[in-house]
């Protein structure tokens, strides 16, 4: 491939692109796009729950690890 063949595809792609951006932040374009987190509220864990799912996650492997050892 030439040199004046590689320019030619890479404008190409940037006319492409371009375009694509345009229509994407275009208010038509951005209406149909959503942001995924829409409509979505975090949930958020309290510290004391957060030590209770801890704690019982450290037994569990400490239940395995004693299983694996027995072996």
């Amino acid at each position: 491939m030439t040199t004046d063949r590689i320019l030619a595809a890479i404008d190409d792609e940037i006319a492409r692109l371009n375009e694509v951006r345009a229509l994407l932040s275009s208010s038509a374009g951005a209406a149909k796009l959503k942001p995924a987190t829409e409509g979505r509220k975090r949930r958020r864990l309290s510290a004391v729950a957060r030590k209770k799912i801890a704690e019982a996650q450290r037994k569990r492997w400490a239940k395995q690890k004693g299983s694996a050892a027995g072996k």
